[in-house]
């Protein structure tokens, strides 16, 4: 609780929860048949991990396989994972997260597989983390810049220089040292996010909920019906490992899910259907 009264936490929860399932509607409306199956999960009485989530996954004809998860879960880090999560040594351990994380695997060769994660975190302090990245097999330069615009006025809502930064660290994060590659054509990461004002943070959040909301959608569409051959379809499958090396290595989201004992189901979720080396 902050001093005016604000319970982030809980606001944050109602929002990813919302965000989730309005991603999945504007998802679902371009499958003839297809629709997320949902399964709740809660940690049994007793466990050190309290709380749960809905994990939501669709197979279909133009999502290959894409999960849109929501979790809300309180507990106590292991002594071995405090040292890496900021305020959790002062705070015993004890912290509560809260997220939205989805990755979208695609049928078409030529419509981008994506990733979009907004979280909440807190220890004995509180922040905001998250971002969202295009990792397309055929890049096309009108969708990388318009997935970049859609990112960067989202970001100038925040402060000036924001985008720049956040475009700059997804750079980093998200590239692979044992390929000296990048993952993909980027998009912005941020994480412990605290300036002091919880409202303009969560603010910022929120906008990058709604930025990714009303962009990526609009790449499906143009993307989805183009014809591709089996050699195209071949270069997405090598592509997808690329992927799969980075999620199971670097990524701090499946490391996350390793240290808390959550759901493998929900931080595995990335994981794509089917992958070549």
């Amino acid at each position: 609780m902050t001093a005016a009264g604000t319970d982030w936490a809980a606001a944050a929860a109602a929002y990813f929860r919302d965000l989730q399932a309005r991603i999945c509607g504007a998802f679902e409306a371009f499958e003839p048949e297809a629709r997320f199956e949902t399964r709740d999960w809660r940690r049994p009485s007793g466990h050190h991990l309290e709380g749960g989530g809905a994990s939501k996954l669709m197979r279909g004809q133009v999502f290959e396989k894409v999960g849109v998860n929501f979790s809300h879960v309180w507990g106590v880090f292991p002594e071995q994972a405090r040292a890496q999560i900021p305020g959790a040594a002062e705070s015993g351990g004890r912290f509560l997260a809260s997220g939205i994380s989805l990755v979208a695997h695609m049928t078409n060769p030529y419509v981008p597989t994506v990733h979009m994660n907004l979280r909440y975190l807190r220890t004995s302090r509180e922040w905001f983390g998250g971002g969202s990245d295009l990792t397309p097999t055929f890049p096309f330069d009108e969708d990388t810049e318009q997935f970049h615009a859609a990112l960067r006025r989202a970001c100038a809502t925040y402060r000036p220089g924001a985008y720049e930064e956040y475009k700059a660290w997804c750079d980093r994060y998200f590239y692979l040292p044992h390929r000296r590659e990048p993952r993909g054509v980027g998009g912005i990461f941020f994480d412990e996010l605290a300036s002091g004002d919880t409202g303009a943070d969560f603010a910022f959040v929120r906008q990058v909920g709604e930025a990714f909301l009303g962009i990526y959608p609009t790449l499906v569409s143009r993307r989805k019906d183009i014809p591709y051959d089996a050699q195209a379809r071949e270069r997405l499958l090598y592509k997808r490992g690329r992927y799969v090396e980075f999620n199971l290595v670097y990524d701090r989201g499946t490391r996350f899910g390793f240290q808390t004992d959550a759901d493998p189901e929900a931080y595995l979720m990335s994981l794509p259907p089917l992958v070549k080396w």
